[in-house]
């Protein structure tokens, strides 16, 4: 395990890109990355609150490396400013207060699509997300019938943001195996939500699974910041991995 980043390692070597997708609102920038050998499946991976960052292009990065094409679509396209530093919160809250369900759905949808004409089929095409990604996994995968979705910390449980229902309204109608990873140490997201969560999402017909950490605190995978947990990112992504490849290949 690495003592400064996610132990992410990986068995194939990738190609990664900067690149676009047209929607109904202009050209989304994407990052794009995939395996050099014949992918298992694809998945997107969506931002947290900051932007199309390093950290959400090196997870990209490690998607595909263990074997599936990956793309992660910029949310924030709309907006002038896309990427944010990680104490502009000032700046960064127009950005997401602008943000709307039709947006996010049509964002994800497009993704979606870009997987299918690389060849994934909706069986074989996951979601994972983080902070504000977060939530938007949850909400697809009541929306849509794919192969897995993961959620790292994604707040509003009880209450919705960023456009979207609570978690709470989405997890009993989960049309999509679910997987949710949380640090109890995490003020924003209390303990007692994440455990109706669970419960709240054992009631729908698909699979799911919450994982919580009892030392790690929000944003706990993200090497950049000050709540970086090696041990509970290590154990998280390699559970994650196990998860699309179980789910997706």
């Amino acid at each position: 395990m690495s003592g400064d980043g996610p132990c992410y390692g990986g068995i194939m070597t990738i190609t990664a890109e900067k690149s676009s997708l047209p929607t109904p609102d202009g050209e989304m920038e994407i990052f794009l990355a995939r395996p050099n050998g014949t992918p298992l499946g694809g998945v997107i991976v969506v931002q947290e609150a900051f932007g199309l960052t390093n950290h959400i292009r090196e997870v990209c990065e490690a998607v595909a490396a263990a074997g599936f094409i990956a793309i992660a679509p910029a949310m924030f396209h709309r907006s002038e400013d896309q990427i944010f530093g990680y104490d502009e919160y000032e700046k960064l809250g127009p950005v997401i207060m602008s943000m709307t369900l039709e947006g996010i759905n049509t964002d994800i949808d497009v993704a979606i699509a870009a997987l299918e004409e690389n060849g994934c089929s909706l069986s074989s095409i996951g979601i994972v997300g983080f902070c504000m990604g977060g939530s938007i996994a949850l909400q697809t995968a009541a929306r849509r019938k794919i192969g897995a979705a993961i959620t790292f910390y994604g707040g509003g449980i009880a209450k919705g943001r960023f456009g979207l229902e609570g978690g709470l309204v989405y997890a009993p109608a989960l049309q999509t195996p679910w997987l949710g990873f949380y640090g109890d140490l995490d003020a924003a997201i209390p303990v007692d939500e994440v455990e109706q969560l669970r419960i709240a999402a054992a009631s729908s017909p698909v699979d799911t699974l919450v994982i919580r950490y009892l030392d790690a605190d929000h944003g706990f995978h993200r090497r950049e910041g000050h709540s970086f947990n090696a041990e509970a990112s290590a154990d998280a992504w390699e559970r994650a991995i196990d998860f699309f490849t179980e789910q997706l290949a």
